[in-house]
């Protein structure tokens, strides 16, 4: 590999692990209500999570994002559920600093690139690692994580693909966190059990933080 992309490599890892290692916990958040982004992420920070995914699985959602970007400095806002360059687009002019999707294109690939957004791509398979690896990219999304193989897979992985971490998604619990965290190919995980539905309808922003402390107590074993 010539030494411009192993340095653009480097920068690219150390930008990622910069952000997302903030906390070992990322909530998958789907906000339908604008209104309730700002309260919502300043609950997820007092618990200890700064590190905020806001899926694009909502017509709120790029509302959400620029409100917290704009009203939660202390926050790290991302966003997620990113399928295509335009979606990639409109996170980053909302305020996104990072972006998820739950595979990888070729399309997303490039933009991040070009664009210089830090993406994580998701993988589910050894080979779907070997093209992010092509790509120029070490750290990913494991999704979906259970079905997939979950932990199994994980400690598979790290034989061939030593280099590589990943954040995995999809059937990760408050029960199976630290299963999860404990390993070393593990740089955080993340879940949408974080913000149950109905506290976040009823405005329970202190029961959302005292779920939020737990979990960055499970994962970090304490």
């Amino acid at each position: 590999m010539p030494d411009k992309a192993i340095d653009k490599l480097t920068e690219r890892t150390a930008t990622l692990d910069a952000i997302l290692t903030r906390s070992p916990v990322i909530p998958v958040l789907v906000v339908e209500d604008a209104a309730q982004a700002v309260p919502l992420a300043r609950a997820l920070v007092a618990g200890g999570i700064p590190v905020l995914e806001i899926t694009l699985r909502s017509a709120a959602a790029l509302d959400a994002i620029r409100r917290i970007a704009a009203e939660v400095p202390e926050a790290i806002v991302g966003a997620g559920t990113v399928l295509n360059p335009a979606q990639f687009a409109a996170a980053q002019m909302a305020g996104a600093k990072f972006v998820i999707s739950p595979g990888a294109t070729e399309a997303l690939y490039f933009t991040a690139k070009d664009t210089g957004l830090p993406y994580l791509p998701a993988i589910a398979t050894a080979s779907e690692i070997m093209r992010a690896m092509e790509q120029g990219f070490l750290r990913a999304k494991f999704f979906p994580a259970e079905s997939s193989g979950g932990i199994a897979a994980l400690k598979g992985f790290g034989g061939p693909f030593p280099e590589m971490k990943f954040c995995p998604t999809g059937g990760v619990t408050e029960a199976n966190l630290r299963s999860y965290t404990s390993l070393p190919n593990v740089f955080a995980a993340g879940g949408s059990w974080l913000a149950p539905k109905q506290m976040v309808q009823t405005g329970d922003w202190a029961g959302i933080t005292a779920i939020a402390k737990k979990a960055v107590q499970i994962a970090k074993g304490q």
